[in-house]
């Protein structure tokens, strides 16, 4: 956390020297040195982790490049930014995140001046928290006992890790048709910072919602005839779906991915298992499946993959946001005895 607060503290004067040095050499990681350097005319995009990557990226096509401050395989929520990706913010024709997600990259975005931010907290329509998401979460021993605390982002306290999102589920992108909505703003900013691109940045739109249209039909179908609406994850990234599909969710750990769940919230899962005839315990790629394999041996249960998206790797059960979705489909369509 110290060295996180030190990055972060990275004086105005130092970042804009670093973005005047320009691109990262040949080799670098593209998540350690999004600013790139794309032909003239062309359009650069930061976008702040995964799906607002992919929908970036799908929005602006040839026109330009896109980059994420999120490698692949880092937990969006534990993110901390170099003193090269902090700078490439002021380079950046536009950068997309999403307010109060990931605090590292809401403080370099006012740290570095970038000039045009896409905030998609302004965009789609952001849930609550699901209620009770605490759970008893044992945490990591930052005295989280007093809950009244987390939403101060107090230092002290550790911000719960970086992980306390205040009032708002930030996993939106579950849900195809708030994508879609993201989709519509992107078009809208990038023909303002690419306008001899607007026609194609349309296109590219439409082709978008279309696919992601379909993707909710998708879900709505293949999810309408249930053996049951429960399913269990190791945490709660999958709200957005489960409201839109009908489905409920429940969480070993609440919203925050690295919480370790008390003994009492695992006795919790036992008997809610039990309750629902659940047949699967759901772990996530970028997370240990530990606590989730030890509840299906308990109960004698399988263990299957639901991917929150929060990144892609060689692990992900796709190649992209739409390929993922599916297999997510998939697998809760076989956990939950789907017709």
């Amino acid at each position: 956390m110290i060295l996180m607060l030190k990055r972060l503290l990275l004086p105005l004067s130092a970042v804009l020297l670093l973005s005047a040095c320009g691109g990262a050499p040949d080799g670098g990681s593209p998540a350690d040195s999004p600013s790139g350097a794309p032909a003239t005319g062309s359009a650069k995009v930061v976008a702040a982790f995964y799906p607002l990557e992919w929908a970036s990226s799908q929005v602006l096509g040839d026109a330009g490049t896109v980059d994420t401050l999120t490698a692949p395989g880092v937990e969006p929520h534990d993110l901390e930014l170099s003193p090269r990706q902090i700078a490439s913010l002021a380079d950046a024709d536009l950068v997309v995140y999403l307010k109060g997600f990931q605090p590292a990259v809401d403080s370099a975005i006012e740290q570095s001046g970038a000039k045009n931010v896409l905030d998609v907290s302004g965009v789609v329509d952001l849930l609550p928290p699901p209620e009770g998401h605490s759970h008893d979460e044992e945490g990591d021993d930052h005295d989280e006992a007093d809950h009244d605390e987390e939403e101060g982002h107090d230092e002290d306290g550790h911000e719960e890790e970086g992980h306390d999102h205040g009032d708002v589920d930030p996993h939106f992108w579950q849900d195809p048709q708030r994508m879609a909505a993201v989709v519509t703003a992107l078009e809208d900013k990038l023909g303002a910072v690419v306008p001899d691109a607007a026609s194609s940045l349309t296109a590219n739109a439409d082709a978008v919602v279309a696919e992601l249209t379909k993707l909710d039909g998708e879900f709505t179908s293949g999810l309408a005839s249930c053996e049951r609406a429960e399913f269990i994850t190791t945490h709660e990234a999958f709200n957005y779906l489960a409201l839109r599909y009908g489905l409920t969710e429940i969480g070993i750990s609440g919203i925050n991915p690295d919480a370790e769940p008390s003994p009492a919230r695992i006795a919790e899962i036992h008997e809610e298992a039990k309750a629902h005839g659940v047949t699967t315990i759901f772990f996530e790629t970028l997370t240990s499946p530990a606590v989730a394999e030890a509840i299906a041996g308990d109960l004698g249960l399988k263990t299957a993959v639901l991917d929150p998206l929060e990144g892609v790797t060689e692990n992900s059960p796709g190649t992209d946001y739409p390929s993922i979705m599916r297999a997510n489909l998939e697998a809760l369509r076989a956990a939950n005895g789907c017709q």
